[in-house]
């Protein structure tokens, strides 16, 4: 950038220093194009800090395409001064996909591991949960747009079954749905480090983590209301709408 535009490197550093900026980082987003958001984003957000009497709130979802993977060398532990080390190269030995419901206000996991993910298993699925939740409590159930939820079997399923309320995220739109929390708990501290070469071994150790979890629950804690919410994509669409309008005068020399 220096040799660019002809300025010392100290001055570009004072320069992206006084403005916050970092060209070397980028990050990134999308926005909701669902003409429903607002509506959908009141209503969960509404569960999640007010949940209805006589009932559970569920979040539900799938992580698929779990690899079983095992490196190509042992690791080598940690040691003083020393992270663990391990190959950059891996085996693959398979995949599997886990549905799991997440209990909003305790913090439990129910899960279930299948080799495909398609509607049938979720169906399946759907019939664990059904077991675990008493019979005298209402359902409602945090679930995105996937077309595994919305098939003719489970549509079927569900009105069958008037307890179960059904709240679907807005697409495009997953950071709102409780379960996607766990699932990077799962990821960080159990699947990534994890040596495993056959998709039974990666089952026994998804359950171990969710059985832990279960024995002591520590449920998440949603802290913004919707309007809180609305409002940081509201300033976020302005200051982008801004930030164009301004790139395009500069461009234009007006």
């Amino acid at each position: 950038m220096a040799a660019a535009v002809g300025h010392a490197p100290s001055t570009i550093h004072r320069i992206w220093k006084a403005f916050g900026l970092q060209p070397h980082r980028v990050e990134t987003f999308k926005l909701s194009a669902d003409p429903l958001f607002v509506e959908k984003v009141r209503d969960i957000v509404g569960l999640y800090l007010d949940p209805p009497d006589r009932a559970v709130v569920l979040c539900v979802d799938e992580k698929s395409q779990i690899q079983a993977l095992d490196r190509t060398q042992p690791l080598l532990p940690m040691r003083p001064g020393q992270a663990e080390r391990r190959t950059h190269d891996y085996k693959r030995h398979g995949t599997l996909a886990l549905f799991a419901a997440l209990d909003v206000k305790v913090g439990k996991v129910i899960g279930q591991c299948f080799q495909r993910h398609r509607a049938r298993e979720f169906r399946r699925f759907l019939d664990t949960v059904e077991c675990n939740v008493p019979a005298d409590l209402d359902i409602h159930l945090v679930i995105d747009n996937a077309g595994t939820h919305k098939t003719k079997l489970i549509r079927d399923w569900f009105a069958k079954r008037p307890r179960w309320h059904i709240h679907f995220t807005p697409t495009s739109a997953s950071w709102i749905n409780q379960v996607e929390r766990f699932f990077a708990l799962l990821t960080d501290k159990q699947i990534r480090r994890g040596v495993h070469r056959s998709t039974q071994a990666l089952e026994a150790d998804i359950h171990a983590y969710i059985n832990a979890h279960n024995a002591e629950p520590k449920p998440f804690r949603w802290t913004k209301s919707a309007d809180d919410i609305l409002a940081a994509i509201n300033r976020f669409c302005l200051r982008t709408l801004q930030g164009d309008a301004l790139q395009r005068t500069s461009e234009s020399g007006h």
